[in-house]
């Protein structure tokens, strides 16, 4: 390998060293203020969390019903659909039978 590029490796890796030695303190420091803020306020904050979620699932809850009670009405509308349908069919049938019962006997 050339000293050069010896050179930029070796001032590369200490440059970075120098970075992370830097930043440590800093990361450290930061870290303690997280963790004491989140311990401070989780359990607050879990509590409003919680209630958050019940209230989205009360909602969410409340449109499935109503959508559930929407598909039944259109059932129930189809049944009753479908029971004036066999009633005319049933009507219909019982005309044809009648009218071929009145037809006097070709033979």
């Amino acid at each position: 390998m050339a000293p050069e590029i010896v050179i930029a490796v070796i001032t590369a890796a200490s440059v970075l060293g120098a970075a992370v030695v830097a930043a440590v303190p800093a990361l450290l420091t930061t870290l303690r203020r997280t963790r004491g803020a989140v311990e401070a306020q989780g359990e607050e904050t879990r509590a409003v969390t919680l209630d958050a979620l019940d209230v989205v699932g009360s909602r969410l809850e409340a449109r499935f019903n109503a959508r559930i009670d929407d598909v039944r009405d259109d059932l129930d509308d189809v049944r009753e659909g479908l029971s004036r349908v066999r009633e005319w069919q049933a009507g219909h049938d019982a005309e044809h039978l009648l009218i071929s019962r009145q037809r006097p006997d070709p033979s």
